[in-house]
């Protein structure tokens, strides 16, 4: 396994990072636990997860995923091995369960969303608390462009008092670090100024969609990971699944999570069909899978602090975690970039 520092921290981490929103949903405590140990076991320390978790999020799995995780900590003991990654879901229709759907990051509600965390974890600290989302509304979630809001909320917590409530949880020792989420160019410098400007705590990550059907973050927030040291925790590296090459020819795999679920098809457009074809033909070509090369892609980036990688089976996770040994060559990457130029973000 390769590590690389979290940020401006002295916290090592895996290249790949666990992912962990199946469990409680498509994995039972059983498999979860099972994924775990074979991830220690292959070096991967770094795991990661939220209290929406599992997903799709709805009230009756919230907060499954950390208590699956908590009862592993509590079995095993082996909490002082894992670099712990959680965090804090922000307002929409769609988590109407989660604090009515109208979170605020403030003080209050933050303390109180990390001690929930805490206490069905089983431990008394996380190693990076993020912001699972803005508070402000602007462009994630599959939305490239931003867009003028005809309106905003008039109650946002300013973004000082956000990162002045998150700081003092690292000081009570509840949080190692801080991290965004799903964050755009601007928001990610605006939390990097207020910490430079009143001395609070820096930001370390910023975890957002980035694949072979996305390179959308290569351009703001990568030359801010390389100038400010605030790296990419890479998610969604297969494109849920897509790029694992399992729904090409009109496949629908029967466990496969756009078969369960068809509202994640952002990454079955047809721009991004015609896309994956190209890749899996590139792939087929060097004599990889599609899997290894979009994986090793990644994992490849100078800006990607970590990749979080998620599997439902044992089979999917070994292939997984392996692409850190895979190497792409210059032919391979040349004619990627070729690939990449006719189908340039088919799916953000």
């Amino acid at each position: 396994m390769q590590y690389t520092e979290l940020g401006n921290t002295s916290i090592k981490v895996s290249k790949i990072c666990l992912g962990t929103m199946t469990w409680g949903e498509q994995n039972t405590q059983l498999e979860a636990f099972e994924q775990m140990d074979y991830a220690l076991e292959q070096g991967v320390n770094f795991w990661d997860t939220a209290e929406l978790y599992s997903v799709p999020p709805k009230a009756e799995t919230y907060g499954s995923t950390e208590r699956i995780i908590g009862n592993w900590f509590t079995q095993t003991g082996r909490r002082d091995e894992v670099v712990l990654a959680s965090k804090i879901a922000g307002p929409a229709e769609f988590v109407e369960h989660i604090r009515g759907g109208k979170t605020r990051f403030n003080q209050t509600t933050i303390e109180t969303a990390l001690n929930q965390s805490l206490k069905r974890l089983q431990t008394d600290y996380i190693d990076l608390y993020q912001l699972h989302w803005p508070e402000r509304p602007t462009n994630y979630f599959g939305q490239l462009g931003f867009e003028y809001p005809k309106s905003s909320p008039k109650d946002l917590t300013p973004m000082a008092e956000t990162l002045e409530a998150l700081s003092q949880q690292v000081k009570a020792g509840k949080i190692r670090s801080i991290g965004l989420s799903n964050e755009t160019a601007w928001g990610t410098m605006k939390f990097i100024q207020l910490a430079k400007e009143l001395g609070l705590e820096k930001i370390v990550s910023v975890q957002n969609p980035y694949n072979l059907l996305n390179r959308s973050y290569e351009v703001g927030l990568a030359e801010i990971a390389h100038q400010e040291n605030v790296g990419l925790l890479a998610y969604s590296p297969l494109a849920f699944g897509v790029l694992a090459g399992k729904y090409l020819n009109n496949q629908w795999p029967e466990k496969a999570r756009i078969t369960l679920f068809p509202r994640f098809d952002r990454y079955l457009n047809p721009q991004a069909q015609a896309a994956t074809e190209a890749y899996y033909d590139l792939a087929k070509k060097h004599e990889l899978s599609l899997t290894q090369m979009a994986l090793s892609y990644v994992n490849t980036r100078p800006f990607v602090t970590s990749n979080i990688i998620g599997a439902t089976t044992m089979e999917q996770l070994k292939e997984n975690i392996d692409s850190i040994h895979t190497k792409l060559n210059d032919e391979l990457l040349t004619e990627l970039e070729q690939i990449h130029q006719k189908y340039t973000y088919p799916s953000p």
